[in-house]
């Protein structure tokens, strides 16, 4: 069966028992169908970029699922019905990653970035060059 993704964001003023909840009523739907969740996370409250129907936050949810096409329609058509979801993004992939996904893993854990605590002082950095201060500047005078 082919393999999918999906995130789910849900309302801000839903609990966290009943955004979790979300999850496995969409989960039993999906078995109802002949699909499965392989494995879903809660991420929790995450403030959004922009308001969706009023809201600035909302809880969000991934879910990995091994599902013929039909019992993810039909999941998605209800996700999309039901008034505590506000969006949702399907992608089918070629395979699961394993372990967690990259917003459940640690920053510190990242690596890809370096150690800030190495950096100089900023006037010791070498790319200010040899530039004076400043200093009180004169005035400019009309600037029209």
């Amino acid at each position: 069966m082919p393999l999918y993704e999906h995130v789910m964001i849900a309302r801000q003023d839903l609990s966290n028992t009943q955004a979790e909840g979300l999850i496995e009523h969409f989960g039993t739907i999906l078995s109802d169908n002949g699909g499965s969740v392989v494995e879903h996370e809660y991420w929790g409250i995450k403030t959004m970029a922009y308001k969706i129907n009023k809201n600035r936050k909302g809880h969000y949810a991934f879910l990995k699922t091994d599902a013929p096409a039909a019992a993810i329609q039909e999941m998605e058509r209800l996700m999309r019905l039901h008034d505590d979801v506000m969006r949702v993004l399907t992608i089918k992939v070629d395979a699961h990653e394993e372990g967690p996904s990259a917003q459940m893993q640690k920053r510190d854990d990242r690596g890809d970035r370096p150690d800030r605590g190495d950096r100089a002082p900023r006037g010791d950095r070498p790319d200010r060059g040899d530039r004076p201060d400043r200093g009180d500047r004169p005035d400019r005078g009309d600037r029209r």
